[in-house]
């Protein structure tokens, strides 16, 4: 059984017992989630596809982390004109362990 979800823009297939790391969600460790814009269901057999998504599915989950990704580094460069700037950026995520999906 697995699903496709749509969460910050972005969309992930998930299955139960997954980690998904999605971007920053409002919450603390150990509340709940739940994903209602599910896009794809499949149940093992049956696939239903979503226009643009599929009614009376949900996927609930439970947050196990929050943290930021590692540094990536913004360098801009101009030869021969003395530009230099150096700038690092660490993305916000939430970590979460998907517990079921209800159909």
């Amino acid at each position: 059984m697995y699903a496709v979800v749509a969460t910050g823009g972005k969309q992930y297939k998930v299955a139960e017992g997954d980690i998904l790391r999605v971007e920053k969600l409002a919450g603390d460790i150990g509340s709940t989630v739940a994903f209602d814009k599910v896009l794809i269901f499949s149940d093992g057999e049956n696939v239903k596809i979503g226009q643009p998504e599929v009614d009376g599915v949900t996927v609930h989950g439970q947050i196990v982390a929050q943290g930021k990704q590692k540094k990536v580094l913004v360098f801009k460069f101009k030869r021969r004109k003395r530009y230099r700037r150096k700038q690092g950026h660490r993305q916000p995520f939430t970590a979460i362990r998907i517990d079921r999906i209800e159909a």
